[in-house]
């Protein structure tokens, strides 16, 4: 039988500690944060649908996006035991410049209305963290504000095509002279995408005020109250305009652009220049032969073409090809560490975030883009632990199983997949947890769950059996 006693008042100081109150809303809700995915639960409560739902949503169906972060989630990792990484070496080379951790911050438009702070938050974490940042073209900072937030810091540039070319010229002259080290040349937007949660929204610059965003805005007056006491919001990098998104971007993007721009855009331009859009093997070659340092696996985050191929699936078969002569990144669907890890580990030479850093924004400012860097470093270094790796080269594809839910139908030709055998494709959903027919008529239900891909050191992902 137990002995019992009453307890002693010392004793029960020793065993129950009271936590300090956070009396700071804001450090107190970050610091609950443990993932990205508690960021936009954040940002969505703090954030007026409109703005929210741009940077959340994608192109018509959403596929694009939701396959993207499955195939993520569709990763099996293959640690090493009794190899012990007490200390772990994030740090890398990119661009012919040191990068602190193995990602950095991808370019995104309309950045203050997600939060008044924009771009200077988003610059100034990034210097502080010791990663790059990316300014859009139509970002909501001028490029020489963003040098003042992160004066010792990296800065790249993100370069849209315009139906009046000398404005893209002239904001490649202006971010070389403020120091800006990389152009991304995006290539995967001659025209706006259908960007269906916007339309339905009014999202527009400026914003359209309707009885639904009233009401939408009443239990987020701190919003609001930032958004009418700052300076006005327009592109600080183009001359100022209104309209929807869609009007914005097809009223300043071309869809002429060709190689012939890309080759004058290389001559403007002083430093590394990578091209951002890449979706396909034969792309990937001809843009190597055209003289481009480095090439960025994108579907544009699903918010262009839905369906598009998963730039994830992608990786192995494109560093197969390019890998030994150019720069290969990887972006669209990044939302944990070890998403990272797993890029990594199949031959991306660096990842870049998005959506992640725009939901600390929202959910925090300044804060809260240091918070999602902190979260994915601590998901970086510990996934990393957990393989038995302590530096980013020890990562190999012998760590990473990509494991697929859907397949290409049999004969699909190789051209149709941009070159190589017909590539794995992730669904998501009802469709993806179906059981496969097989050419006699029969259920294979072995098939109704995923199915591996091995990605081996030198070889393409390829499904087993």
């Amino acid at each position: 039988m137990v002995q019992r006693q009453l307890p002693k008042p010392a004793e029960l100081l020793e065993l129950m500690q009271f936590k300090k109150p956070e009396l700071d809303g804001r450090k107190r809700r970050l610091e609950a944060a443990l993932t990205i995915h508690d960021l936009r639960t954040i940002a969505k409560r703090r954030t007026p649908k409109a703005a929210f739902d741009y940077t959340d949503g994608a192109a018509e169906g959403e596929f694009s996006l939701a396959r993207a972060r499955q195939a993520f989630e569709d990763v099996e990792f293959h640690p090493d035991i009794l190899r012990p990484a007490e200390y772990v070496d994030m740090s890398t080379e990119i661009l012919g410049g040191p990068s602190a951790l193995p990602f950095g911050i991808a370019p995104t438009g309309f950045t203050r209305l997600m939060q008044t702070e924009g771009e200077t938050a988003g610059a100034g974490a990034a210097g502080a963290a010791g990663i790059p940042f990316t300014l859009s073209t139509l970002g909501t900072t001028s490029i020489e504000d963003v040098k003042k937030a992160n004066p010792h810091g990296r800065n790249w540039f993100q370069l849209y095509v315009m139906r009046d070319r000398e404005i893209s010229y002239n904001l490649a002259r202006r971010a070389a002279a403020a120091g800006f080290d990389t152009l991304q040349f995006t290539v995967d937007t001659p025209v706006a995408g259908a960007r269906l949660r916007d339309k339905r929204n009014g999202f527009s610059i400026p914003p359209q005020l309707t009885l639904g965003t009233i009401i939408n805005a009443i239990p987020r007056p701190w919003w609001w109250y930032d958004f009418l006491t700052t300076p006005k919001l327009e592109f600080a990098s183009l001359s100022t305009t209104g309209g929807t998104v869609g009007e914005l971007l097809n009223s300043a993007m071309d869809p002429t652009i060709s190689y012939d721009d890309l080759a004058i855009i290389r001559d403007i331009w002083p430093g590394k220049i990578v091209v951002k859009g890449v979706q396909n093997i034969d792309d990937s070659k001809r843009l190597i032969d055209a003289g481009v340092d480095g090439i960025i696996l994108s579907n544009h985050g699903g918010r262009q073409l839905d369906r598009a191929p998963i730039p994830f699936r992608l990786l192995p078969e494109v560093v197969r090809e390019v890998g030994k002569d150019a720069t290969v990144m990887v972006d669209t669907g990044i939302m944990n560490g070890a998403d990272i890890v797993a890029s990594i580990a199949l031959g991306a030479k660096f990842t870049l975030i998005g959506r992640a850093y725009l939901y600390g924004l929202m959910a925090g400012g300044r804060q809260g883009v240091d918070r999602t860097i902190a979260i994915l470093r601590s998901e970086i270094e510990r996934t990393m632990k957990l393989l038995g790796v302590s530096s980013i080269a020890e990562l190999e594809p012998r760590h990473v199983t990509q494991l697929t839910r859907l397949m290409p139908l049999a004969g699909a030709s190789a051209e149709a997949v941009g070159g190589g055998a017909p590539r794995v494709r992730v669904a998501s959903g009802a469709a993806a947890r179906s059981p496969r027919t097989t050419a006699n008529g029969k259920t294979d239900a072995a098939a109704s769950g995923p199915a591996k891909t091995t990605a081996s050191k030198g070889t393409a992902s390829r499904p087993q059996g």
